[in-house]
């Protein structure tokens, strides 16, 4: 049997991103664990592994049942760490899951930590949790920077495993410094959030670049009676608001049917109450219906817009896709801020809940094998007969595969020096790899 060129881990699993990348490098997973049986299924389903456990029984002060191995990949949640004990580094950390990380860390010595969140966590409400994380690599012996890596496939090209969503993850990326070579502890972060190679994001189209079924009637993705009800007088908004305005682009503010009142009309007690903000798309939206005042109540009355027919929400656009013709030509979102349109280029990012994007020209939502080609999941990947909404929750919890893949290598150029000491077979596999992972994952599903 081949020795693979390196060894990882896989925390906090779920159904097998950072697996189907680390993989398609060369690495072979010793381990790998997650605690939700519906997404261990899956994963031991396509992978031939069963993760179904608890990491805080597998690894704490008094059990470490995980192996040797030489990249740890976790997508791990981050729970607030306590302030009250700032600098007590890892002691503060206890009581979360990213101690029962540290604690293989400790233990187990891995040549690469690879850990993704939210793109909070590097935000202001987190430094104290970041500071932490950093604080704690660096206690081990890992060079990590002070600054995170933050990325998102849509800013990658599709040949190099990008994919047409707007995904911002925080990667933490370190690497264990051989002792005794003076190595310097800091670094810069291994990627910067911006597009790779020249690639314009707005090059994206999802009918070739997903790409899009063609079946236009895909089980579970119907739109209901209401749902079409209230697409089609949006719809008819937006192409009466092109002729209206003699072609100029639909407004860029929130439109809200309920406070379309004259500007004569719109009180400025109310408006001194007002967040700023607020007050400010209410003038707007007054100003707009001045403007278009018989049109827009003939719309109204047309549709029904002030009856049951059409909630609160439902009476709000959010109009965010420039010169797209029609609404149903638009890829759009049912938000409790009203239905959001943009242009079909890339999504927004896959999330565990249930706005899942619909696509105008199909008539439909993103079908759960389209979802999984945006996380960069190859077509025999196999969800069983599992309900839609469970596969859009486990892929809108997971990783994209291709961001894991430029991240991983971008920190391996990055750590060359480092690695050539503490694993140089996994520097030369991940160096060594072809620029993207869809080939190596389309050729994988024989072998496993």
């Amino acid at each position: 049997m081949q020795r693979p060129k390196f060894t990882f881990i896989d925390l906090f699993a779920g159904i097998g991103g950072f697996h189907a990348a680390l993989s398609a490098m060369g690495g072979k997973c010793v381990y790998s664990i997650e605690i939700d049986p519906a997404a261990a299924s899956v994963y031991q389903r396509n992978w031939g592994i069963n993760p179904l456990g608890d990491i805080t029984k597998e690894a704490n002060d008094e059990v470490m049942n995980v192996p040797e191995h030489d990249v740890l990949c976790a997508g791990f949640p981050c729970q607030p760490f306590s302030k009250s004990g700032a600098q007590r580094g890892m002691e503060e950390t206890r009581g979360t899951l990213y101690w029962n990380i540290l604690r293989i860390i400790q233990e187990r010595r891995p040549a690469v930590v690879l850990l993704e969140n939210v793109r909070n966590l590097a935000g202001p409400r987190h430094r104290h949790e970041w500071q932490i994380i950093v604080e704690t690599l660096r206690a081990e012996g890992y060079r990590v920077s002070d600054s995170p890596s933050i990325f998102s496939p849509h800013l990658l090209p599709r040949e190099a495993g990008g994919r047409p969503q707007v995904r911002e993850r925080v990667f933490v990326t370190a690497s264990r410094l051989p002792e005794g070579r003076g190595l310097e502890v800091f670094a810069e972060p291994a990627v910067a959030n911006r597009p790779i190679a020249g690639w314009d994001p707005q090059g994206w189209h999802l009918e070739g670049d997903l790409p899009l079924d063609d079946n236009h009637n895909v089980r579970g993705c119907d739109l209901s009676k209401a749902e079409r009800l209230w697409i089609d007088a949006w719809d008819d908004f937006v192409q009466l608001m092109w002729e209206e305005r003699g072609g100029r682009r639909l407004p860029g503010f929130p439109i809200w049917a309920d406070e379309w009142v004259e500007l004569k009309s719109l009180k400025p007690s109310r408006l001194k109450i007002e967040a700023k903000w607020k007050a400010d798309f209410l003038v707007k939206n007054s100003e707009f219906y001045t403007a278009h005042k018989v049109v827009l109540d003939e719309w109204t009355r047309r549709w029904g817009i002030y009856t049951d027919l059409f909630p609160p929400s439902r009476r709000k656009l959010e109009w965010q896709a420039q010169d797209t013709p029609r609404l149903w030509d638009t890829v759009m979102h049912f938000r409790p801020s009203g239905i959001r349109a943009k242009a079909p280029s890339y999504l927004p990012a896959l999330v565990a809940i249930t706005q899942t994007s619909i696509i105008g020209n199909r008539e439909r939502r993103l079908s759960p094998r389209e979802a999984a080609r945006l996380q960069g999941l190859p077509d025999w990947f196999d969800f069983g007969d599992q309900r839609a909404g469970v596969t859009y929750r486990q892929l809108g919890n997971g990783v994209s595969v291709g961001a894991v893949w430029h991240v991983l290598r971008a920190h391996v150029e990055r750590d060359q020096d480092a690695l050539k000491w503490t694993k140089p077979s996994l520097l030369k596999a991940v160096l060594s790899a072809p620029d993207g992972p869809d080939r190596i994952l389309d050729a994988m599903h024989a072998a496993i």
